[in-house]
């Protein structure tokens, strides 16, 4: 009887091992991360120009002239002061060292008489129409149309001036409004100032006088940016300068605003995307900052160059399609210094 073939034993197979328990992700956390400050404080050539060369104390202004017994002075002369260099008065008002002297030859101005150094001058020295043949009349028409927008060759030809004669009155009007405002546009306070720059191409872009990649080509090779600083509230312009879109300009922009703020005046900034403001604003509103030890042991931290507890910053980034805007969206302080912390790293 023949024999069975022995068969092999059946295995029974292994049960599949229990995979080890996932270890649950760590939640990210949404809230920015803190501004840790900068070692260096970002380099401003104006302020490194105060520094080398610092204001000159107050002068302290000569006593004023003794009133005389005489008959009172129909002619008031508190808003002029003595332009000549060697005298002591020159430059304040308002101390009674001037006399009204008549119309000398018929003019139209009155001559002034200064008691202390005994010169002479007429009432219209330092403006633009010193030293002026034309009318002021004719000045005031040709500089009124030259504010309403109206071109130097066709102001030319509506008053018969030559172009050139125009150009020197419109010099001469910018640089005296540029002193008025040095002197008037000084220790204000403001609760909001809104930054921004222009491009004077896009006026034309917007009549459709120019196509979009025109727009584009000239913007690229052309430094001609209008750069304004605003208070919205009372449309005041606090600044008003022409130079390239770069962190250079903005240093300087910022720079002028802070010198026309009261000491201790820090209003909320608005500006656009670009990121060069958040520069300029940490530079000229921050200060050196001690961070705190987090070792009992070991060297003290380096200072840290942070924003000054009052800044207040926002960039508002708007989005257009077809010249229509179609969106918004507002970065804050704490994340904006946090990517010039990251950027500064980099470097």
């Amino acid at each position: 009887m023949p024999l069975p073939w022995p068969q092999r034993a059946v295995t029974m197979p292994a049960a599949p091992a229990q995979p080890a328990p996932l270890k649950p992700k760590r939640p990210r956390s949404t809230e920015p991360t803190p501004f840790a400050g900068l070692t260096h404080k970002p380099h401003c050539a104006l302020c490194e120009r105060d520094t080398a060369h610092p204001q000159a104390p107050p002068l302290v202004p000569p006593a004023p002239m003794p009133s005389t017994h005489r008959r009172p002075r129909a002619v008031d002369t508190s808003r002029h002061f003595c332009p000549h260099g060697h005298c002591a008065y020159r430059g304040w008002l308002g101390l009674g060292n001037l006399r009204a002297n008549g119309h000398p030859s018929g003019g139209p101005w009155r001559q002034l008489h200064c008691t202390a150094c005994d010169g002479y001058f007429p009432e219209h020295h330092g403006t633009i129409f010193h030293g002026k043949q034309a009318a002021v009349e004719l000045m005031v028409r040709v500089l009124a149309c030259l504010a309403e927008g109206l071109g130097i060759r066709a102001t030319a030809r509506v008053f018969e001036v030559a172009p050139h004669t125009v150009l020197q009155w419109l010099a001469e009007a910018a640089e005296q409004l540029r002193a008025f405002s040095a002197s008037f546009l000084c220790a204000l306070h403001l609760e909001q100032l809104q930054l921004d720059e222009l491009y004077a191409v896009l006026r034309a872009f917007k009549a459709g006088e120019i196509t979009a990649d025109e727009v584009l080509q000239r913007l690229e090779r052309s430094p001609s940016w209008v750069w304004t600083a605003m208070d919205p509230t009372s449309k005041l312009l606090v600044v008003v300068d022409v130079g390239c879109r770069t962190l250079a300009m903005a240093q300087r922009v910022v720079h002028q605003v802070s010198r026309a703020l009261a000491p201790g005046c820090v209003p909320l900034f608005l500006t656009d995307g670009l990121k060069d403001y958040a520069t300029a604003l940490l530079t000229h509103f921050g200060a050196w900052m001690q961070p705190e030890r987090r070792q009992a042991k070991g060297p003290m931290p380096k200072p840290r160059w942070m924003p000054l507890p009052a800044l207040r910053y926002a960039q508002v980034v708007k989005s257009y399609r077809r010249r229509r805007l179609v969106g918004s969206r507002t970065r804050r302080l704490r994340i904006l210094f946090r990517d010039l912390s990251q950027a500064a790293s980099v470097v």
